[in-house]
């Protein structure tokens, strides 16, 4: 997309939240790896994306799916005015916990994920 990165980081979130899901965290990826590493890297951010009423079902059905979330969203512009949105397909990694009662809860997780990069 062409954007600049605040504007699309903006957006994101603001999409987000239309599907039902809150920012946890943010993780300004270039920030931090000037900080720890002294180097310099493009625009990066990871979000850590929540859907409660979606966390707390999983959480129901399977206790340790708490190590994969948040979901995680990415907004990175790799040359300037050119941004990219990723997010994780929680329907995948979810298939590591082998519980079908997840497949329902992850597969709309990953509808909403992509209704927030569809609708940017």
């Amino acid at each position: 997309m062409r954007d600049t990165f605040d504007n699309t980081l903006q957006k994101v979130t603001e999409a987000l939240k239309v599907e039902g899901f809150g920012v946890l965290t943010e993780i300004d990826l270039k920030a931090t790896l000037k900080k720890k590493l002294d180097v310099d890297f493009y625009n990066y951010t990871i979000l850590g994306a929540c859907n409660p009423s979606f966390a707390y079902k999983a959480l129901l059905a399977e206790d340790k799916i708490g190590t994969m979330l948040p979901c995680n969203v990415i907004v990175q512009e790799k040359a300037k005015g050119r941004v990219e949105v990723s997010a994780v397909d929680p329907a995948a990694s979810m298939q590591a916990a082998d519980n079908v009662a997840l497949t329902e809860i992850a597969e709309e997780i990953r509808n909403r994920l992509q209704k927030v990069i569809d609708n940017l």
